[in-house]
């Protein structure tokens, strides 16, 4: 992911802001969570991204990432919407808690900025389906250039997206951030539809760190910075962040590791999902990476 990349990430103050008031209101409720549903993985299990993550002799990528990480950013969808029977293949590769969260296609979102998308979206909606309770999160991005001018198009696309498909969206256009009313009218519409707020943790828009979910339960997509220090710090406090929503009740957690180069992507997570148990005293599985993997891509 190249979005957010900066020159000198060590001029940039990567700390975590307060959490929006919005969300200890959304996540206060009467629910009582004890352990919520964590998923953390990659954009894409191939093989040329994540090198380093496959030993040797391994032939289904997808296969052997699922017994590694319990989730994927299904990032190929936003570029082509995958046949039903592909989806099916994809399906029966994993084990049983694996979770794949979509991208909605760019014909959706880029080409047609979400105007009479409805058959497009009932389309795709229909082959994801075929995930059945291995669907994740399906995510919509919008471009860069989406502005709130687009209110409209986006609440319609909102409003017709079935119910029973868990959404979540991430806007990118900084007048969305930098006027509260507009803000608070797109976050609203979001929480009346049960509709996650994506948080985007990246370098060089820090606007995207807004903090506010817009229910319980938070995709997070975080951008390493090629960093090791900075990197790693970061992800120690997003474990502790989600330590405290637990504690508010935070009932699902999406968050996935991009790296702008992908091949550190692994041992972030595996360094996130460590400190989530620490923190946290969970018993996620830890990927299996060796030491000198480690040290050869992230340090």
């Amino acid at each position: 992911m190249q979005f957010g990349k900066v020159s000198d990430p060590a001029l940039i103050d990567f700390t975590l802001p307060p959490d929006h008031p919005g969300t200890t209101r959304v996540l206060n409720t009467s629910k009582v969570i004890e352990k919520p549903e964590i998923y953390v993985g990659c954009p894409r299990w191939n093989r040329n991204d994540l090198k380093g993550f496959y030993p040797k002799g391994i032939k289904d990528e997808l296969t052997y990432y699922s017994t590694q990480l319990n989730s994927i950013e299904l990032n190929s969808t936003f570029y082509n919407t995958p046949s039903a029977y592909q989806v099916e293949i994809w399906k029966n590769k994993t084990p049983d808690s694996f979770k794949f969260s979509p991208k909605i296609p760019k014909i959706i979102s880029h080409d047609n900025r979400l105007m009479n998308v409805r058959e497009l979206t009932r389309q795709f909606c229909d082959i994801v389906s075929v995930f059945e309770e291995k669907l994740g999160t399906v995510f919509l991005q919008l471009h860069e250039n989406f502005s709130p001018k687009e209110f409209y198009a986006l609440q319609t696309m909102l409003e017709e997206f079935p119910e029973t498909i868990p959404l979540a969206v991430e806007i990118r256009n900084g007048q969305w951030f930098s006027d509260n009313h507009i803000f608070e009218k797109y976050t609203s519409l979001l929480e009346r539809l049960n509709i996650s707020n994506i948080i985007t943790d990246t370098a060089g828009r820090r606007d995207l760190l807004h903090m506010r979910l817009t229910n319980t339960h938070a995709f997070v997509r975080f951008v390493g910075a090629r960093h090791p220090e900075s990197d790693l710090s970061r992800l120690n406090d997003w474990a502790e962040r989600i330590r405290q929503w637990h504690k508010e009740e935070l009932e699902k957690l999406y968050f996935f590791v991009h790296q702008n180069a992908d091949t550190e992507a692994p041992e972030l997570a595996i360094h996130f999902i460590k400190e989530l148990n620490r923190t946290m005293n969970l018993n996620l599985h830890v990927p299996e990476m060796t030491k000198e993997d480690i040290q050869m891509t992230l340090f």
